[in-house]
């Protein structure tokens, strides 16, 4: 819907040199009356609603509901989310890995980085 507002939007700004989101159904959309923002506000929303899909489709004749939870996934269940967070937040708290390499200091001055010429 937004697209297709924008379309009509961008039509009435630019003309045949807009770039259109459908270019090949620019001449199923309304034009504004004139080039006042509220007029193109108005083919604009006009627009949207045209396009605004339904919750129910009309099929020979019977009404077919559309199931918007058919291709659901609770991603929050899946992942079990809640105790992630809880647990990424858990590891935050905790100190870091004590340093067993060794407790000798003979590199601390040497340099990752030689400048010399």
């Amino acid at each position: 819907m937004a697209a297709r507002a924008h379309d009509v939007a961008a039509l009435a700004f630019r003309g045949r040199s807009a770039c259109l989101n459908f270019a090949d159904s620019a001449s199923k959309l309304p034009l504004p009356v004139s080039m006042d923002a509220a007029d193109i506000r108005r083919a604009a929303a006009e627009a949207a609603e045209a396009f605004r899909p339904s919750a129910s489709k009309e099929v020979s004749g019977s009404v077919e509901t559309c199931n918007a939870d058919a291709n659901f996934v609770d991603e929050e269940a899946v992942f079990d989310m809640p105790n992630l967070l809880v647990s990424m937040a858990e590891g935050l708290l905790l100190s870091p890995p004590r340093n067993d390499w060794g407790d000798d200091d003979s590199d601390i001055g040497v340099s990752l980085w030689s400048y010399s010429v």
